[in-house]
């Protein structure tokens, strides 16, 4: 049976990017067709400055989020990276097959260090070699498929390599795995600089909708969207990027096609208030469930516990195999 391998990172609140390009598909599809694992990887924001209150937080509520966005766990295993050891294990035995010039060729290495760089501050060695654990976490459990977001294909391939790599120097231990993406709002845009994916961790928060935003907001911050002063709507992406955020956005919610709803609308006006309607009513019900969710802290921190035991009973025997290969001896 097909195994599904993917995580969410609690370096902010989730937005609607991260619903439409990955949760939805989550619960709508991923977890009914295959044996799924999804996972808050909280050791991935340890890689930058942060507020340890904050992770803890962040992470409970992405935690949450996943079950109101309808993760059954009778169905699929959800748990926490840092409750699970062998992916740390796993980890520092991929950095030891990996090259310091595969580490630093990673766009998103180059992009963050850039940023920490100009704002002086130092840059952690484990935003280096975070793509190593990134690789233990989806190599672990043996995972044929990672659904991930445009910007995280690159990783994908890293892990495709190392797997590879390990297998022909050590002896197959490691199933190669293969991104998958969906058709549509893959890559959600900021709504002021649609030019730039929606990002949770971004300072300027007037573009991003949260899943957790009330009604009015999510309407005024989808109203402010950047368009262009070409009149009509239509959907090309390299001449009117923020209109076909727009169209995009509001073919992942009613399921057409971005070219087709272009066909419907005069301006940007109306375009953007059926956007701002569609964007409200599909996150009413993710919003309700969250509430519900959070009056029962105990109920999720069982989900959380149980999830973590399957996972260890899952990643233990490849993580033990993987040890044996290259050298070291059992405990």
């Amino acid at each position: 049976m097909t195994r599904i391998f993917s995580g969410i990172k609690p370096t902010g609140h989730l937005t609607l990017g991260n619903y439409l390009g990955a949760l939805r598909r989550w619960a709508d599809e991923d977890q009914h067709r295959a044996e799924s694992l999804f996972c808050v990887v909280d050791l991935h924001a340890l890689t930058v400055e942060h507020d340890p209150a904050r992770v803890r937080r962040l992470s409970r509520q992405a935690a949450t989020l996943l079950l109101a966005a309808g993760l059954d766990p009778a169905t699929c295993t959800v748990f926490v990276q840092s409750h699970v050891d062998e992916h740390a294990r796993l980890s520092y035995v991929l950095e030891c097959v990996a090259t310091d010039g595969e580490m630093r060729r990673m766009i998103q290495y180059k992009e963050k260090s850039a940023r920490a760089q100009v704002a002086g501050q130092s840059v952690r060695l484990s935003l280096l070699t975070y793509p190593a654990l990134m690789a233990a976490d989806i190599l672990a459990y043996g995972a044929d498929e990672v659904p991930v977001g445009e910007d995280q294909t690159q990783h994908v391939e890293l892990t495709r390599d190392l797997a590879v790599r390990f297998n022909q120097r050590y002896g197959r231990t490691f199933v190669v795995p293969r991104a998958t993406r969906p058709a549509v709002a893959a890559r959600v845009m900021d709504l002021q600089d649609p030019l730039d994916k929606m990002g949770k961790s971004h300072e300027a928060t007037g573009g991003i909708v949260y899943l957790l935003d009330e009604p009015d907001a999510v309407a005024r911050k989808v109203r402010r969207a950047v368009t262009d002063s070409e009149p009509g709507v239509s959907y090309d992406r390299a001449a009117r990027p923020g209109v076909a955020n727009l169209l995009e956005i509001l073919a992942a919610c009613t399921g057409e096609e971005p070219e087709k709803l272009a066909d419907a609308y005069d301006g940007s006006g109306a375009l953007k208030a059926a956007v701002a309607e569609a964007v409200v009513e599909l996150l009413r019900p993710l919003r309700a469930r969250h509430a519900e969710l959070s009056a029962d802290p105990e109920y999720v921190d069982g989900v959380l516990r149980d999830g973590a035991a399957r996972a260890r009973t899952l990643a233990r025997p490849r993580v033990d195999a993987a040890y044996a290969a290259i050298g070291l001896l059992p405990a």
